[in-house]
């Protein structure tokens, strides 16, 4: 029951085509464009507003980011965020 819980807890983002999208793969996603603009994570942190404890939870899958840390993220990166909401008829 513990594994099911944790499982039904776990934040999933929606992508424009309607896949989800885990916590990980938007970690790995922030970690490899940091890597190619070749920004540290310190620095990304600070340019972002966020704390550096945070950036390194996110890198790594840990935690569960806020809307506003990933579009601060976003911002700096020069990438897109894009929710989407899917309403079940």
């Amino acid at each position: 029951m513990i594994s099911l819980t944790k499982a039904l807890c776990k934040a999933y983002f929606y992508t424009q085509n309607h896949t989800i999208m885990s916590v990980s793969t938007i970690a790995t996603s922030i970690k490899n464009r940091r890597k190619e603009l070749g920004i540290t994570q310190p620095h990304l942190a600070e340019l972002a507003g966020i704390s550096t404890n945070t950036l390194y939870k996110l890198e790594r899958g840990q935690g569960n980011p806020s809307l506003n840390v990933l579009e601060k993220l976003a911002l700096v990166l020069g990438m897109d965020l894009r929710l989407v909401v899917k309403l079940n008829p």
